[in-house]
């Protein structure tokens, strides 16, 4: 099997040269100024219209996940860098606000914000590869925060949270 997101995954380079490790390591500021690292993080079935070139899941790639431990273990790894970068924390099968939430959500708690489809992504890769539990615990806290600001998250995009993991 041939898969750039498995190769990725295994330690290899992404198509502009990055390996995994050093995008968990980018500051929050890299995170949020690079706009075509979260396909490689969290791939989906469909061509991505932000990046065209990152690769799209396969059958083949979604049976690897499911069937390894370590695979699905450096895909939670990018969750875990992903929910810090929000001022969330996956705790006891939850995800929760971090202290620092009120500070690192002002960077995305806006209607229409960009981090919104890369929240969308990572709710659906997630099931796609193993992690239902870890995407059912996100939309869970995605809800309530929805819930306490409906004038900063669309319906529209919540709908797209729900959505992913159905």
């Amino acid at each position: 099997m041939n898969s750039r997101i498995l190769d990725f995954y295994r330690g290899g380079q992404d198509d502009q040269g990055r390996t995994l490790d050093e995008i968990l390591n980018w500051t929050d500021v890299e995170l949020e100024a690079v706009h075509d690292f979260i396909q490689w993080l969290f791939p989906l079935p469909e061509r991505s219209g932000a990046n065209p070139s990152a690769p799209m899941l396969e059958a083949a790639t979604i049976d690897a996940f499911l069937n390894s431990e370590d695979l699905r273990q450096r895909l939670r790894l990018s969750f875990l860098r992903m929910l810090s970068f929000y001022g969330l924390e996956f705790r006891d099968g939850a995800v929760q606000p971090r202290a620092n939430f009120a500070a690192r959500s002002a960077n995305w708690l806006s209607p229409s914000n960009h981090n919104h489809l890369r929240l969308t992504r990572t709710l659906r890769s997630l099931r796609l590869l193993g992690l239902a539990a870890e995407s059912t615990a996100l939309f869970a806290a995605l809800a309530e925060i929805y819930a306490n600001h409906p004038d900063r998250i669309t319906l529209r995009t919540y709908q797209f949270w729900q959505n992913a993991v159905e």
